[in-house]
């Protein structure tokens, strides 16, 4: 129940189609009797997309997230027991493999593989669909990948029932049964490994993060810097509240052990 209605509450909350729907609810009603009331609904969502569209206020709220752990992670000789890559970052389209913008995923996954070839690798994503039943697992693309760049496929597992963060960490920690002291590496992106550390954490797997997929630069004018168009401003603030937004519901659900898990 939890998935199906943070699906349909995500889609009432973006910022983007909140201020779409404010919009044309003004103009709607300039063709009414409250057209005073419609001329200040307009003149919100204007305002609205100018501040979100071009302000750098959704790098901010990224940065506060991508923050939270080293962008680099020290793999210093100490054993790695495997590394665990989240889904949401690949998918299948007419039998061909297609990634989302959060494809480094995917890159540094193959990356650690390679510097790291006897540890296991596993990848966890099912299908995040709501209304539809789609033909391939995010597991699915990810095992034709790896196939093709030549991973070595014993020593990669797939879970391929998880929809969302917290069954990411359930069923993960149920398939690798890690053990005390192993170490291993969550690879995913930078502004979502908050919520995933605490999924992990609050499942008994304690895990290193291994941030990729950086969306704000780490300098001191992205608290400053304007975006170049308007629909990058709003990408970045519909994917910064929608994390957030996950932040406070996974809390309030008991999925993280606190609203923002840091290192």
């Amino acid at each position: 129940m939890f998935f199906y209605l943070s699906k349909i509450f995500w889609f009432f909350v973006t910022p983007s189609n909140v201020l779409t729907v404010i919009a044309l609810v003004g103009l709607l009603l300039l063709f009414s009797r409250y057209r005073r009331l419609g001329h200040g609904l307009v003149a919100i969502g204007i305002v609205g997309f100018l501040i979100v569209g071009a302000s750098p206020l959704a790098r901010i709220s990224m940065r506060v997230l991508e923050d939270r752990f080293a962008a680099v992670p020290r793999l210093d000789g100490e054993p790695v027991a495997g590394v665990i890559v989240l889904g949401g970052a690949i998918g299948m389209n007419r039998h061909q493999i297609k990634f989302t913008d959060a494809a480094a995923r995917m890159t540094a996954t193959i990356e650690l593989a390679r510097r790291l070839p006897e540890v296991r690798i596993v990848f966890t994503g099912g299908s995040a669909s709501l209304l539809t039943e789609e033909e391939y697992t995010e597991a699915d693309a990810a095992r034709a990948l790896f196939t093709a760049v030549g991973m070595r496929t014993e020593n990669v597992l797939y879970e391929d029932r998880s929809r969302n963060t917290r069954e990411n960490a359930l069923f993960t920690r149920d398939l690798v049964q890690p053990q005390p002291g192993e170490r291993w590496l969550l690879v995913t992106s930078a502004y979502h490994m908050p919520r995933a550390v605490g999924c992990f954490k609050a499942v008994g797997f304690d895990v290193v993060p291994y941030p990729v997929d950086f969306h704000a630069d780490g300098k001191p004018d992205d608290f400053y810097r304007p975006f170049r168009t308007f629909s990058e401003g709003l990408r970045l603030a519909d994917l910064s509240t929608k994390e957030w937004v996950g932040l406070v519901a996974y809390r309030l659900m008991g999925y993280t052990p606190t609203l923002l898990p840091g290192r």
